[in-house]
């Protein structure tokens, strides 16, 4: 549509269209200032790959082919001991877990012939906030903390991935982390929370408070007819 100057209603129209353009781009730069709540994530230089030794909470994850009841997560009690089908009761206290990996693998080779077998260290750690299906889950160390959020669904419509925090013992441990950080470059332990927050108010909002301010422009126009 075309504004023009040749009538006084003309003149009103295109005030009153600037005015709310005005509103609106006000209300966007105060909602971009009030959400720019970012805070160092102070990451230590921890080397990827396995973690060194497993701790109590902490679960093994066992696949073997064809052997479904061997299989599974098992936990790591408060003894530093793990129980595992046909092996029975080993102990993981102060032992690396390189180590171990292979200790188990020559175990099952004398029990299984030709086994086929994945043993992989895993953090039980809580995804919690803004996501699809908050829990509990058995997390591969060396994933990052958005395959993490992946497992729980993902983030929800409220949810931002920039906003993630490792939550330790109620307390906040690490803010404003990296998505593709992974989980051992942030000392994450079992029983640790990782937390999605919401999005600012603005982004939730914004397509509510644009279709209010045009909404009143277009009742002011009609007014003003």
């Amino acid at each position: 549509m075309v504004f023009t100057s040749s009538a006084p209603w003309g003149r009103a129209r295109v005030t009153d269209i600037s005015f709310a353009m005005m509103v609106l781009i006000a209300v966007g730069g105060s909602s971009d200032v009030a959400g720019q709540e970012t805070s160092a994530s102070g990451l230590a230089a921890v080397p990827t790959g396995v973690p060194a030794y497993l701790l109590p909470g902490d679960a093994l994850q066992v696949r073997i082919w064809l052997e479904p009841d061997l299989s599974g997560d098992f936990v790591v009690d408060e003894d530093g001991v793990v129980t595992l089908p046909m092996l029975g009761r080993i102990s993981t206290d102060d032992v690396p877990v390189r180590r171990l990996r292979r200790q188990l693998l020559d175990m099952y080779q004398l029990e299984l012939r030709n086994p086929s077998i994945t043993i992989t260290p895993v953090r039980r750690v809580y995804v919690l906030g803004e996501v699809n299906r908050p829990g509990l889950y058995g997390l591969d160390p060396t994933a990052s903390l958005a395959s993490a959020v992946a497992l729980a669904g993902g983030a929800n419509r409220e949810g931002d991935l920039r906003k993630l925090s490792l939550i330790r013992g109620g307390e906040p441990v690490m803010t404003g982390i990296d998505p593709a950080t992974d989980l051992l470059s942030t000392g994450i332990r079992s029983g640790d929370q990782i937390f999605v927050d919401r999005r600012g108010w603005w982004e939730r909002n914004q397509n509510f408070v644009v279709s209010t301010v045009l909404g009143v422009a277009g009742i002011a126009v009609a007014v003003i007819r």
